[in-house]
């Protein structure tokens, strides 16, 4: 009886320990690869960069169209963006002006 209590000692803190080993190592790969681990929180900070240089480029875009529209503004019209955008949807050239043809680009194979 008293090698059956202690086997019966010996695989209870045996079981305990794995329960308790299993516990650390499911939290630890949680912990590196879960939805919120450390590679997914590179993933994230990628995401952001990427995304905050994209929200610049546009905003800047944005900045150079408003700069424009407040050219063609009806109460301060600026002459020369008005002559320049005349011209682009009439197709038309002043017989003074001087016009550059240039050849389409040609892409340069490697």
């Amino acid at each position: 009886m008293i090698i059956r209590t202690r086997w019966r000692s010996i695989f209870q803190t045996v079981t305990l320990h794995l329960g308790a080993a299993a516990l650390i190592g499911y939290f630890a790969v949680q912990g590196y690869n879960g939805q919120y681990g450390l590679i997914a929180r590179r993933t994230f900070e990628q995401q952001h960069t990427e995304l905050t240089e994209e929200r610049d480029k546009l905003r800047t875009q944005r900045q150079a169209l408003e700069a424009k529209v407040r050219l063609l503004s009806p109460d301060l019209i600026d002459a020369d963006m008005l002559d320049e955008q005349a011209r682009v949807l009439l197709n038309l050239i002043n017989p003074r002006d001087l016009v550059l043809l240039r050849a389409p680009a040609v892409p340069q194979v490697q």
